[in-house]
């Protein structure tokens, strides 16, 4: 039982670190990994399908937060869309390589959807981007843990 929340935590830290909200799911996986009583293999998947599922929440706001962007609650300025789009634009699908990164992945992602960044594309992209720095961290801790 023990076990499974321990997943289950992780996989909440891993979406809600996706999203615009503050989490720092990597502490949770290596307290996880550290432990020693969980896979590895599935301590991977279970925190690359939470952190992507939350970029896929982002990249669906993106989508449609044009039509609300005239509303006086509306969080960004047209100004500050405007230059997201274009730097998206800039550096192309490719920079969703990037989504990982702290304080761009959020918005690389959001910016993805709004510049309709085909879902296949953009969900190969962050998986890969996603799952590689997870992969890179819990062999980082197996090799200095």
């Amino acid at each position: 039982m023990w076990e499974m929340s321990g997943y289950l935590g992780l996989f909440f830290a891993a979406f809600v670190a996706a999203t615009f909200l503050p989490m720092q799911s990597e502490v949770v996986l290596v307290a996880l990994q550290l432990a020693g009583n969980h896979s590895l293999g599935l301590l991977l998947l279970v925190a690359t399908v939470g952190n992507v599922l939350g970029s896929v929440v982002n990249w669906l706001l993106g989508r449609y937060i044009e039509r609300w962007q005239d509303r006086r609650w509306f969080p960004v300025s047209a100004d500050k869309l405007h230059k997201a789009q274009s730097a998206y634009q800039r550096y192309g699908y490719w920079s969703l390589l990037l989504s990982w990164a702290p304080l761009i992945g959020d918005p690389l992602t959001l910016a993805a959807g709004v510049m309709r960044e085909p879902f296949w594309r953009f969900l190969l992209l962050v998986t890969l981007a996603k799952g590689g720095r997870y992969l890179i961290l819990v062999a980082g801790t197996a090799w200095f843990g």
